[in-house]
């Protein structure tokens, strides 16, 4: 007899109108005006996304946070502990141009609204990237945005520090505007209900030292975890369409480390754009950013439009 696929698959899988039948009655808490602020250039999001795909993923979500902290307080009287609090990180992965940013802004903003997760944060890894004078002096501004051009350690401790309950632990800031980190300015996490952190590589797994040593990795700090995906000729195609806004906006900008191409024709914008893509991006998804979206929590899969599809949930 055949095996069956679903039923080895670590994931339950849900059509787009199964999963949104899955909000139950869940109220909608956001605006077209909210919408607007949180969405990215080119990623376009809508209400109907919003009560489909995120107003059942923030249920969810609210339910394992509730869970882990009864968990936690259970945990802390059997201790004799006092005065702790452990924030539930989630981390959102995937490609360049998949839309993580306005799927962590969208999720902060529906998760702040539930009563038991009042303070929620927000944390990109492009602020633990080396800075360009680093990645310049080791060979590496080919590479940004691969594993090894991250801080890793600075990153390792400040999600340590957070996950054990610290006060006021500082993030560095990253420019997109100038491509680079901004010296001495950071981001403050003060102990929130839940941090979500959003980055390329959040899900790679751990590195093991000589002798078996494991190294600690971002994702062993994770509650939770998604990751965005979606074909890589829509990918491409969502990347060349934002360069190409871009260059008509951000890119005419004095201080940007892009201004270079803001007068490119549109034939050699298009080009530069798809090399771009093809010698970084696309490499960096092959090696590093799709493998591991197999260990991610759950998997909301986009079609051309930006709309997602299908949503696969890890089973517990």
């Amino acid at each position: 007899m055949p095996l069956n696929e679903d039923l080895l698959s670590p994931y339950r899988r849900f059509s787009r109108d199964e999963w949104a039948a899955l909000r139950a009655d869940t109220p909608l808490t956001l605006t077209l005006e909210d919408l607007k602020r949180l969405q990215s250039a080119n990623d376009p999001i809508s209400i109907e996304e919003v009560v489909a795909i995120y107003l059942p993923l923030s249920r969810l979500l609210a339910l394992y946070v509730a869970a882990t902290q009864g968990l936690f307080r259970a945990t802390q009287r059997f201790l004799g502990a006092e005065d702790g609090k452990m924030p539930y990180i989630i981390g959102v992965a995937g490609s360049v141009a998949v839309g993580k940013s306005t799927t962590a802004r969208v999720l902060r903003a529906l998760l702040s609204r539930w009563p038991n997760t009042p303070k929620v944060d927000l944390v990109t890894t492009d602020g633990f990237l080396h800075p360009n004078a680093v990645l310049e002096r080791e060979g590496l501004m080919e590479r940004k945005g691969f594993p090894e051009s991250y801080d890793g350690a600075a990153l390792l401790r400040f999600l340590s520090d957070v996950k054990a309950g610290r006060h006021e632990v500082k993030a560095p800031v990253y420019s997109h505007l100038v491509y680079d980190v901004v010296p001495g300015e950071h981001v403050v996490v003060d102990r929130p209900d839940i941090l979500i952190v959003e980055g390329l590589n959040v899900l790679l797994p751990n590195r093991i030292r000589r002798y078996g040593e494991e190294l600690p990795f971002v994702s062993d700090y994770f509650d939770f975890s998604v990751y965005l995906h979606a074909d890589e000729a829509d990918l491409e195609n969502w990347y060349v369409a934002r360069f190409m806004r871009l260059r008509q906006t951000a890119f005419r900008d004095e201080r940007s480390f892009f201004r270079k191409f803001a007068d490119l024709t549109d034939e050699a914008a298009v080009k530069m754009a798809r090399d771009i893509w093809t010698r970084i991006n696309l490499r960096n998804l092959h090696e590093n950013i799709q493998p591991t979206r197999a260990r991610a929590s759950l998997v909301l899969t986009k079609g051309g439009e930006h709309r997602i599809e299908e949503v696969a949930l890890r089973k517990l």
